[in-house]
């Protein structure tokens, strides 16, 4: 009995051989999930995030709630429901609300927003000098545990107004979280040393490139937390980024020199939905996240500052 010959490999045959090998030997990537508004991509991040991991900085928008008469940040909707599914998308269960300056000192919607996420959520509010004690605790009560300042957009509360309510929120156990471009930070050092609550730095101080870690504010920051226990967020990697995406090398050093700094004194946010970024150049989440990865390789490392270091800021 005579058996058929062998079909011949063909060229295209021997390059999809070559690819499933390839395929096998970098193992299972992580499955695609569903597009979430306001996030490139779809792919998850490629390391496994630990359980409890944090989004520590992200925002809500609704037009339900009037905008203050003074933001001139105004974007669309971006809800609870929407976050939901980044937060399914990566990994992470618990997350911390902060209020934008398009609402100012109005924070109904984000109390609203964090009694809805649960247990697994806090707020940071916006406030001025004006607020009672009784509204504190009120405030305290629904997940709230800091007050956010900031010099770069309109909206919220007076700069001078920072003092007055450090000292009101401090025997809550509440910080400061400061948005500030870096040279402003250099010129408000004195008034950030006598706070009486630690100072949260968003999106990395807003460090300016090219000189990254060499800028004088880098060193204010060093200095706040050795001397205040300061806090930086490891955000916003493509807000200031020269060298852009996907990697933002540029702003990798500077988290690189920030997490060499002070471990401990650090926490990652998304900064979902990005509002400052056009509708069709918003940055990928999944990339975000794994930006941390190679920022602080060590899993173990990146476990605190996921995981143990926003329980303690936070009080999860």
């Amino acid at each position: 009995m005579t058996h058929p010959m062998p079909h011949p490999m063909t060229r295209r045959d021997h390059l999809a051989l070559l690819a499933s090998a390839a395929a096998l030997c970098a193992g299972p990537r992580p499955a695609a999930a569903e597009a979430v508004r306001w996030s490139a991509g779809t792919d998850r991040p490629t390391f496994t995030v630990p359980p409890d991991a944090t989004d520590c900085h992200h925002h809500v928008y609704d037009a339900r709630f009037p905008p203050a008469p003074a933001a001139t940040l105004r974007p669309p909707d971006a809800g609870a429901d929407d976050y939901r599914q980044l937060q399914r998308r990566l990994g992470l269960t618990r997350n911390v609300v902060v209020q934008p300056s398009t609402y100012g000192t109005d924070n109904r919607l984000l109390v609203e927003t964090v009694k809805g996420f649960g247990s697994g959520a806090r707020g940071v509010a916006m406030l001025d000098a004006s607020v009672a004690p009784a509204e504190l605790r009120r405030l305290h009560e629904a997940g709230i545990r800091g007050v956010r300042f900031g010099t770069r957009l309109p909206g919220g509360a007076p700069m001078d107004d920072l003092e007055p309510v450090a000292r009101k929120v401090a025997e809550l156990g509440w910080h400061i979280q400061l948005v500030s471009d870096g040279e402003t930070i250099v010129a408000l050092r004195d008034a950030l040393e006598r706070l009486p609550v630690p100072v949260v730095f968003d999106h990395m101080g807003h460090v300016p490139e090219p000189a990254g870690p060499d800028h004088p504010s880098f060193r204010v920051i060093a200095g706040l937390i050795e001397r205040r226990g300061a806090w930086v967020k490891l955000t916003g990697a493509y807000l200031l980024s020269k060298s852009g995406p996907p990697r933002y090398a540029d702003r990798g050093r500077l988290a690189r020199a920030y997490v060499g700094l002070a471990p401990e004194r650090l926490v990652w946010g998304s900064d979902w939905p990005h509002p400052t970024a056009p509708a069709d150049g918003k940055p990928d989440d999944a990339v975000l996240l794994d930006l941390l990865a190679e920022w602080a390789p060590d899993p173990e490392l990146r476990a605190r500052i996921l995981v143990a270091n926003p329980a303690r800021l936070y009080g999860f």
